[in-house]
């Protein structure tokens, strides 16, 4: 359940699409492209756009920019390595934002320290300083991430935190970068930060999450976040990423809405454009969602079981824990296959323009389930040709549709 200290209702959405999603294989985008995704996002009303990495290539720096001045609504952030030339770099990029944000990371965890940046714990503090105050020179919102938090000495990580926020950070996103905690552990991990830094809840500063998919978890770990007190999530569409990806914004939405009586918080999206985005997204990279993805597969409202179908017939609710409609989804979808019923059957071929009496829906179900023995996909001629020819000779309206 939620903590009785929440620091408000709202969570944020931080999309890190063009940025983080973008660096997985097969999502690189033209600016041109960025920028028709970003305006999908802003309709989807996120809060945060990460835009990009301005010092990463003279193309995220030309796409942060131009959006900038295109994107009104959200936030827009550039990452940061803690380094004054990525620094200034980022502020550059993001000269014309209405409202820009710089977010600064610098790892934490001992691994990265020593095999990766070959620095001691006490440089990365005195660093964590010195970029963040740069930063908040430059802009009035900074975002700092201790990178690998989930792998890090919990004193450091405390301490790391608490320089930040003396130095002018306003968001503390604490990222399980490579996805190796579980959600127990990781909202642990929030609860005992807030209690051990305790200008958090007295400044106002929001925690964010940012969790990757490696073991499964991100969104569950996501959600463990927001019930210890996180009022960020960062995440992509359709969960694009590095590696496995990262958590998947739709999933971490809809878990909200749909299980508000345990998580009690609000955000500014507006739900039905999340099928709509993610169809976006689809467009511009090189794949689309998984059919069995959750919220916005092409499946994730489909019925094929025949004891499904029924109870879908009869409401909806059965075997429904949303609607559609609230995620964009024009209808849900009863699939005709082997494992279909005589009710899903019957209400096809009625919506095709056919009476059946009970004799007559018994002969053609035979005759249905043998051929779905044979052949993947039945489609509406299959089944007007299933139609003893008594029944076709009796069709109400012409057929308006064969698929």
């Amino acid at each position: 359940m939620t903590d009785t200290t929440k620091p408000g209702n709202q969570v944020f959405f931080f999309d890190t699409t063009l940025r983080d999603g973008e660096q997985s294989p097969g999502c690189s985008m033209t600016t041109q492209e960025k920028l028709t995704m970003a305006h999908a996002l802003e309709d989807l009303g996120v809060d945060i756009i990460e835009a990009g990495f301005a010092m990463a290539s003279e193309g995220d720096f030309a796409a942060i920019a131009t959006i900038t001045q295109a994107i009104h609504a959200p936030r827009i952030a550039s990452l940061a390595r803690a380094k004054k030339e990525d620094i200034e770099m980022a502020a550059r990029a993001l000269q014309f934002a209405d409202r820009a944000r710089i977010h600064v990371f610098l790892a934490s965890s001992d691994l990265h320290l020593e095999y990766k940046l070959k620095i001691s714990r006490a440089e990365a503090l005195e660093l964590t300083g010195e970029s963040v105050r740069l930063a908040r020179s430059l802009v009035d919102d900074v975002e700092f991430s201790p990178e690998d938090a989930t792998r890090s000495d919990r004193d450091f990580l405390v301490e790391m935190v608490r320089i930040a926020i003396e130095a002018g950070a306003t968001t503390i996103n604490m990222p399980d970068t490579v996805g190796y905690t579980t959600p127990d552990e990781y909202g642990q991990m929030f609860r005992e930060v807030r209690e051990r830094v305790p200008s958090i809840d007295a400044q106002g500063i929001i925690l964010s999450s940012h969790c990757h998919d490696d073991l499964g978890l991100a969104v569950a770990n996501s959600l463990a976040a927001v019930a210890a007190g996180a009022r960020q999530v960062e995440c992509t569409i359709t969960g694009i990423g590095e590696r496995a990806g990262n958590a998947a914004l739709e999933e971490i939405a809809a878990a909200l809405y749909v299980r508000g009586d345990r998580y009690g918080v609000t955000s500014g999206l507006n739900l039905k454009q999340l099928y709509p985005t993610a169809q976006v997204l689809g467009q511009l990279i090189t794949f689309r969602p998984s059919p069995n993805k959750a919220i916005v597969g092409d499946n994730a409202f489909a019925h094929e079981s025949g004891i499904h179908q029924h109870g879908m017939l009869a409401n909806p609710l059965c075997y429904e824990i949303m609607t559609p409609a609230l995620v964009g989804v024009a209808h849900n979808h009863l699939v005709l296959g082997k494992h279909s019923g005589r009710a899903a059957l019957r209400n096809r071929i009625e919506q095709l323009g056919y009476s059946l009496t009970r004799e007559e829906l018994q002969h053609t179900y035979y005759r249905f389930v043998a051929l779905a023995d044979r052949k993947k996909n039945i489609y509406d001629y299959d089944l007007v040709g299933l139609l003893p020819d008594s029944v076709r000779d009796k069709r109400r309206e012409p057929v308006s549709e064969l698929d």
